[in-house]
């Protein structure tokens, strides 16, 4: 299925766009192509997009001054993904975004996304949705961190996203939990 396809299946399930509201919408994205590896966004860099993945997987990121990876999240097909403060506020990156495998994305700039949702009402509402989903997720995934032990937090994972574990590398699930690599395989092992 070809991204304006994907894209379009996926503000349908929210929002209402007649097929020239939705032209006019998707004509404001950009096809982009990572390979694994690549840098998306930099930490320091100026940040002017945001991505909606199509295919692969990608990261976000920071490293701490111990030079620990912090993974703030993982991005599947049909999620969204940015620095969204340095977006938003218009500041330098503060999280490195890198791609797990080859990935494409469509990417739309911040003063795109406004000038949409000036014009289009459902565009508006579409990503108004989509930034409280995102709240709410990341405030799901902070009171877990501070509630539930890593084997709860491994386990809501894998309840939540099970293909994610057949694309992205142990080290980096461990990453993402806050565990060490030994603990995840005990975990691993524990729930089989």
């Amino acid at each position: 299925m070809e991204g304006k396809e994907i894209l379009k299946q996926h503000i349908a399930k929210t929002a209402s766009l007649s097929e020239e509201e939705f032209e006019h919408f998707f004509s404001h994205f950009k096809v982009e192509s990572f390979k694994k590896g690549e840098v998306v966004i930099n930490e320091g860099d100026d940040v002017e997009k945001e991505y909606f993945v199509l295919s692969g997987c990608l990261k976000a990121f920071f490293m701490n001054d111990n030079i620990k990876m912090h993974i703030l999240q993982f991005t599947m097909p049909t999620w969204w993904t940015s620095d969204y403060a340095a977006l938003y506020n218009k500041t330098k990156a503060t999280i490195t975004i890198d791609c797990i495998s080859d990935a494409e994305v469509l990417s739309i700039t911040n003063e795109a996304r406004e000038k949409i949702c000036r014009e289009l009402h459902q565009a508006e509402y579409f990503f108004r949705w989509r930034t409280n989903k995102g709240y709410v997720a990341a405030q799901k995934r902070l009171l877990s961190f501070m509630n539930n032990d890593a084997k709860t937090r491994y386990e809501e994972l894998l309840a939540l996203y099970p293909a994610l574990y057949n694309m992205v590398p142990k080290h980096l699930i461990a990453a993402y939990l806050g565990v060490s690599r030994e603990t995840l395989s005990r975990l691993y092992n524990s729930s089989k």
